[in-house]
């Protein structure tokens, strides 16, 4: 059996292609570099992360993005020896405006090199290509304002003639993440449907003819959980096909494991705005078995399962990683990522030190050009995130310390700054933009420092020269959800709440005067319980 999510924590829109015996899943990586997040397997069931793909400014550039903006929804295909990436890059989603701009790169091998990339026509994000059996690409995309989704021809990335509506809308609207696939002679359409919320879903048409008309399945949604609220996942929807080489059909899909269980834990005011629960660890990545009946592809209930039947053929376990990075390798593991900027040795470095990162500081928490922050996903709902800081704060615009990070405007930081000319370790915590700190102790140089997720509720500790103290305060971790991350009044997007909660090494120095701090180790360690 495979085990959902096959991607947990912060892993969204998936896209996957077969390449012989190889799978590989692209995720939306947003407002984090290395832009694009690829994964590998030979059985479905076993993931290994390969990295970024737009790992440089020459093919990503996030300067500016706001939070859960940049990068959305990837499409990976391979046709005629190369791999093919479409991405979306948005730069503003406020004031009822939306700049998109969609891209294409190429590769021989996913490791790249890859080409500079190409500005695509179209209108809307979501944009995939189709590869037709006579050797022509097609782009689709949603239209702005999820209008439907069109197709338009494309010739070494220039369109060639009009766009073509393919799909008007589907029964649940807010159509969008279109894909399209040959079977048995029909063309067969999915896209998402019902906003990327608890009402999500996946739906399909088909058509005898590339450019339709397309007939939505008569069966209903694909796959949904707006009406099975009481699903361990839920927010199912955003798929995309593959076959193995056996001829069986899967689908990956986006998906949410929300705090369901802990409802009674929170405020009042919070049971009533989120009903079903957040969802701290944000949109991730699971899978589907597709069958075939009457010519439709079925999901079995229409719903996403814990576990689901694994293809026919060997097993292919890679070695896990391990939970602790002590920074003895000359390049940054896969599993950190770094905040609109990428990892350069202009503010991050593996060699000034032996088995140490160093990280220059950079801007406040809402600076969205040079922040300093190196994290990791969270991939469950208990688990412990420890580091080694050495720091010594010269103003009292430098800080360091370790975080649990949504976005710019919902974090908590156990950080070493200076107070009244002492190095002072405090709990600051922001809450939509509301900042609040808790001075802890006066210490050293040199700390080990600890976040524990327990549920809806985050601990701290810290140690120097002896056991771990637990500090009197706890926080609510549910501030580092999607639902609470999303603040919108009417007529106003503040911010969209698209990604998941992190942890990681966060330094500040305002005003650019040369502070760093060196971290000896991470180890973020998830409890393999906690996953349903």
């Amino acid at each position: 059996m495979i085990r959902n999510p096959i991607l947990p924590g912060f892993h969204p829109d998936p896209s996957i292609v077969r390449v012989g015996e190889d799978y590989y899943l692209a995720t939306s990586t947003f407002e984090w570099c290395p832009g694009v997040r690829i994964h590998h397997s030979r059985d479905l069931r076993h993931w290994r992360p390969l990295g970024g793909v737009l790992d440089s400014p020459q093919l990503l550039d996030l300067t500016g993005v706001p939070d859960s903006g940049g990068v959305w929804a990837p499409d990976l295909t391979y046709a005629n020896g190369r791999f093919h990436l479409v991405f979306s890059v948005l730069d503003t989603y406020a004031y009822g405006y939306k700049d998109c701009a969609n891209y294409l790169t190429t590769a021989e091998t996913v490791d790249g090199p890859w080409a500079d990339p190409v500005r695509l026509p179209g209108r809307g994000f979501d944009a995939a290509l189709f590869h037709e059996d006579d050797g022509s690409t097609w782009l689709l995309n949603m239209i702005t304002g999820f209008k439907g989704v069109e197709i338009q021809r494309l010739e070494d990335g220039e369109a060639v003639g009009e766009p073509v509506l393919l799909l008007d809308s589907s029964p649940a609207g807010v159509t969008e993440g279109p894909h399209l696939y040959r079977h048995d002679g029909w063309y067969y359409l999915l896209c998402a449907e019902g906003g990327t919320g608890f009402n999500h879903g996946a739906v399909v048409a088909r058509s005898r003819n590339l450019l339709g008309p397309y007939e939505i399945d008569p069966n209903g949604p694909l796959l949904t959980t707006r009406d099975k609220l009481d699903l361990p996942l839920q927010k199912a929807g955003h798929g995309c096909f593959t076959t193995t080489p056996a001829g069986e059909w899967y689908m990956t899909y986006l998906t949410s494991r929300p705090y369901t269980e802990v409802e009674d834990g929170l405020p009042q005011d919070a049971r009533e705005r989120d009903a079903t629960g957040r969802c701290v660890l944000g949109r991730e990545t699971a899978i589907a078995a597709v069958s075939w009946t009457d010519g439709w592809p079925r999901i079995e209930g229409a719903a996403p399962a814990l576990e689901v039947p694994a293809p026919s053929g060997p097993v292919s376990a890679a070695p896990e990683a391990p939970a602790r990075d002590d920074f003895d390798e000359p390049a940054l593991d896969p599993r950190w990522n770094t905040l609109r900027r990428h990892a350069d040795p202009s503010w991050l470095s593996l060699a000034a030190r032996p088995s140490h990162l160093r990280v220059a500081g950079g801007q406040s928490p809402h600076g969205k050009r040079t922040p300093s922050l190196v994290a990791q996903r969270v991939t469950a709902k208990h688990g412990v995130f420890e580091a080694g800081l050495e720091f010594d704060p010269r103003t009292a615009d430098q800080t360091a310390g370790i975080t649990a990070y949504y976005n710019g405007f919902n974090w908590h930081c156990l950080q070493v700054g200076l107070d009244q000319g002492r190095r002072m370790l405090s709990l600051v915590t922001c809450d939509r933009g509301r900042r609040t700190a808790t001075p802890v102790a006066a210490l050293g140089t040199r700390l080990d420092l600890r976040i524990a997720f327990d549920g809806p509720t985050l601990r701290f500790a810290y140690r120097e020269n002896g056991p771990w103290q637990d500090l009197a305060v706890t926080a609510d971790t549910t501030i580092l959800s999607d639902e609470h991350a999303t603040w919108i009044e009417p007529g106003l997007v503040h911010a969209f709440g698209f990604t998941g909660a992190f942890v990681g090494l966060w330094v500040q120095d305002l005003a650019a005067e040369g502070g760093f701090a060196d971290f000896d180790y991470a180890d973020y360690r998830p409890a393999p319980a906690s996953r349903p």
